[in-house]
């Protein structure tokens, strides 16, 4: 397939054929990025779904990606693509307010935790300080974990309105100032996660830098799905507490009960 070919057909000269060879030529990438969210989704939500929406992601990217620019059309369509999958999630709301509000609670012992001790608080400190078991604990983890998926793609409030930590971070590099700014951003995000509890960030490191599933994750660190679950939203709370000291921005405020 000559993609250079294709690209020029379908810019230059609308060619509809075009457009649909790229569309199955990259296709793949939709399924990729569709299967990887779906790990901490409920079975009700199907993958076929999301790379649905992916492909409407993929073909918005096709439109709007400038050639001009220099830049890699994987990484512009990546979070396309993405974005597309979350905005459709987000609209079915598929979370359920109780689990919300119990993934609040906790976030907000985790924060109050950290706060007093000047340290990151220990499992067992966290499981006592909402009187609970550490088993217990654990299995509150994984209940919330499908919270996750929105948790550094979620909206941050801060003084300049509205911004999502990693969809900045995805929509930089259309150019050397914003590459490097995309750079940056993205070592302060890896000094950030250096921080966690050694199998925590070994997890999210895993996750989010070297895009392997959970269930990949587990054939590395030899632990059950359900730990690396765990681990992994643990991970990502502590890791947006810190975050939002550094980025001085504040996360939208708890449900409020009816």
């Amino acid at each position: 397939m000559d993609l250079p070919l294709l690209w020029k057909q379908y810019k230059q000269e609308k060619s509809l054929e075009a457009k649909k060879q790229l569309i199955t030529h990259y296709a793949p990438q939709v399924k990729f990025v569709a299967e990887r969210m779906a790990i901490n989704l409920p079975s009700h939500i199907e993958v076929a779904d999301l790379i649905n929406d992916g492909i409407i992601g993929l073909m918005d990217a096709i439109e709007k990606f400038d050639m001009e620019k220099g830049f890699k059309f994987e990484t512009y369509a990546g979070s396309r693509i993405h974005g597309a999958i979350l905005d459709s999630l987000r609209a079915l709301d598929w979370v359920p307010r109780n689990v919300r509000r119990k993934a609040r609670e906790i976030e907000a012992v985790f924060q109050k935790l950290e706060s007093e001790l000047g340290r990151t608080p220990t499992e067992d400190e966290i499981a006592k300080s909402l009187n609970i078991s550490l088993e217990e604990l654990q299995k509150e983890m994984v209940s919330i974990s499908g919270t996750s998926i929105f948790s550094l793609d979620e909206i941050f409030y801060g003084e300049s309105g509205e911004v999502s930590l990693m969809e900045t971070i995805r929509e930089m590099g259309e150019g050397p100032e914003e590459e490097a700014v995309r750079k940056e951003a993205e070592k302060v995000l890896r000094q950030t996660i250096d921080e966690l509890p050694e199998k925590e960030k070994l997890v999210v490191y895993l996750y989010y830098f070297e895009e392997l599933t959970l269930k990949e994750i587990t054939q590395v660190l030899s632990l059950s799905e359900a730990r690396i679950s765990q681990l992994h939203t643990q991970g990502i709370i502590r890791l947006k507490n810190k975050l939002r000291v550094l980025f001085q921005v504040k996360f939208p405020p708890p449900l409020q009960k009816h």
